[in-house]
């Protein structure tokens, strides 16, 4: 079982000859990282943890060079129905359904998304890269309406060879959902607040993880991105967790799980 991070929070998840993509994103001018959509129009089904537009926006267009299937949630499939995507292929889903690609299948848990603080949005909007950014400030401003979230963020528990990857699509869990406990990955987003080191820990104090997986934590769409220093991640860690192994992946660069 492989998975490769390209930027965001774009995965690909294999297994085998089966593969599914998870929230792929074409980044914007500045971006640390650029897939490209070769990367992405190979694949046959794309799952999508939520409706935001650094999640969906890059979809249609994936689309409409593929004949790849989106499952999503209710929300970011009438953002799609919007932007005029074939609903053929779309297919949604909700909490408690099970897919199956091949010999990967899939649990669609409940999650949440992490609330941005104003001390992170206060920092964010005072930074000199505004301005050497703006045109993407105005692009993202402009879109903020058109991809909604609307509670609907997903998690996938994703299980193939015997290994368990949880998904997060955003550093949060929902208080009333019981999740998995000792998964082989938890790939954890690491971006949206003024204190990432405390709610990444408490997340892994919660699952109880063998492995972490970061993602999300590059500069993928300046200004309101930036690249995420995760010494400090990895230092509490380290006092807490000892012996669990977190990574830090490159860009393209397939980790497997043994």
């Amino acid at each position: 079982m492989k998975v490769t991070w390209y930027s965001t929070a774009s995965l690909l998840i294999e297994s085998g000859e089966d593969k599914i993509l998870i929230d792929p994103f074409l980044t914007l001018y500045g971006a640390e990282n650029h897939p490209s959509l070769l990367s992405y129009i190979k694949e046959d089904s794309i799952l999508i943890t939520h409706g935001h537009y650094d999640h969906l926006a890059s979809v249609p267009k994936i689309m409409s060079d593929s004949d790849a299937t989106v499952y999503c949630s209710a929300t970011p499939a009438l953002t799609l129905e919007k932007k005029k995507v074939d609903g053929d292929q779309v297919v949604i889903i909700r909490p408690g359904d099970v897919l199956t690609f091949g010999s990967i299948k899939v649990k669609v848990l409940q999650g949440k998304h992490i609330k941005y603080d104003k001390k992170l949005i206060r920092k964010t909007l005072l930074r000199p890269r505004v301005l050497r950014y703006f045109s993407n400030l105005l692009l993202l401003g402009w879109n903020r309406l058109k991809y909604r979230e609307a509670q609907e963020t997903l998690i996938y528990q994703i299980e193939a060879e015997g290994k368990v990857v949880l998904v997060l699509g955003s550093l949060a869990l929902d208080e009333n959902t019981e999740y998995p406990q000792y998964v082989d990955m938890l790939i954890l987003p690491y971006q949206g607040s003024s204190d990432l080191v405390t709610k990444a820990v408490s997340i892994i104090e919660r699952i109880s993880p063998r492995t972490v997986l970061l993602d999300h934590f590059d500069d993928a769409f300046p200004p309101i991105t930036t690249p995420i220093d995760t010494k400090p991640l990895k230092k509490a860690l380290d006092n807490a967790f000892p012996e669990l192994p977190v990574a830090k992946p490159t860009a393209g660069k397939a980790v497997t799980l043994l």
